[in-house]
């Protein structure tokens, strides 16, 4: 075979130099960090009163507020619980309203920006062991709301403690092509559904974030939504994380709604875990609502096997 004239060698680089380079522009273009913009959020104030509401549904004091707080010191959110996953491990940062340890100097835009697209203000990303994946299916009144709640919460000055992450996952561009490939503008149920299943859908997929535990996880680490709530290995190595759906959790509607108000099973069993802090915010809301989050888990399809 003869080879090639130089000529054509040197178009032939070229080409592939010029491909190389689209390739890997695209790439770093998909995977930028996500913005809100101001205009997103033109013409709404904010509720402090219907912030609570929405930062309890949101279990902000689950993750950040000190292990084993309780009561009034659930609203001090100085971080510094570790998560264990199979990434390393992810220490909760203090998101206090103190001014330098904790996000007081924050814009409104930069806090919707940061539960809506997982991005930090100084526009690299967060990791998605907080859950923003869920927080962006959110109302922006609703984050607004919160905002506005937020503004009264007290300060602590514990500084925030970094995550125990090696390579490659300590590269924070690369959660960007997570994102590509997890991020949704869709409920995980859809169909037809009442006005309380609704809500409910609302409340545990956007806001309580249920999926984020209760659904199995691929490789990378995505929640695979074809088998949503249907149980998971607990990350911490010990057990199981139970199913959620109807043809597992067999309780009805009302010992759901009761459990999620006061922790005890039907079977007088009591809550355990991380299930506590989940059921003091539970039972920070109305009936109603522990209701329609009911009501949605009755609506899911089967786990099956």
């Amino acid at each position: 075979m003869r080879p090639l004239p130089r000529a054509r060698m040197r178009v032939l680089f070229a080409s592939f130099a010029v491909i190389g380079g689209i390739v890997l522009g695209g790439a770093w273009l998909a995977t930028a960090p996500g913005t809100v913009a101001q205009a997103d959020l033109a013409g709404l104030t904010g509720d402090p009163v219907a912030g609570e509401i929405v930062f309890w549904a949101a279990g902000c004091a689950s993750c950040h507020a000190a292990s084993g707080a309780q009561g009034a010191a659930r609203l001090i959110l100085e971080g510094g619980q570790r998560f264990a996953t199979d990434f390393g491990t992810f220490v909760a940062p203090n998101i206090s309203m103190h001014p330098a340890h904790g996000i007081g100097r924050w814009t409104q835009v930069e806090f919707i920006t940061a539960l809506q697209h997982g991005t930090r203000p100084d526009g690299r990303h967060y990791y998605p062991a907080f859950p923003y994946a869920a927080y962006r299916l959110a109302e922006a009144q609703d984050l607004v709301d919160l905002w506005a709640f937020w503004q009264g919460l007290p300060s602590s000055d514990t500084p925030s403690q970094p995550h125990e992450i090696g390579l490659p996952f300590s590269i924070r561009r690369s959660v960007g092509l997570w994102n590509v490939l997890n991020l949704h503008d869709d409920f995980a149920l859809t169909g037809d559904l009442t006005v309380q299943q609704a809500r409910g859908r609302y409340l545990a997929e956007a806001l309580a974030h249920c999926g984020e535990c209760h659904t199995p996880r691929d490789a990378l680490g995505g929640l695979d939504r074809s088998r949503w709530m249907a149980g998971a290995p607990n990350p911490s190595g010990s057990g199981v994380i139970p199913a959620l759906t109807p043809d597992r959790l067999r309780w009805s509607e009302a010992e759901i709604a009761a459990y999620l108000n006061d922790g005890f099973t039907p079977d007088f069993d009591s809550a355990g875990g991380h299930m506590v802090a989940v059921i003091a915010n539970m039972a920070m809301l109305t009936e109603a609502d522990r209701l329609a989050i009911a009501a949605y888990l009755k609506a899911l399809p089967p786990a099956g096997d």
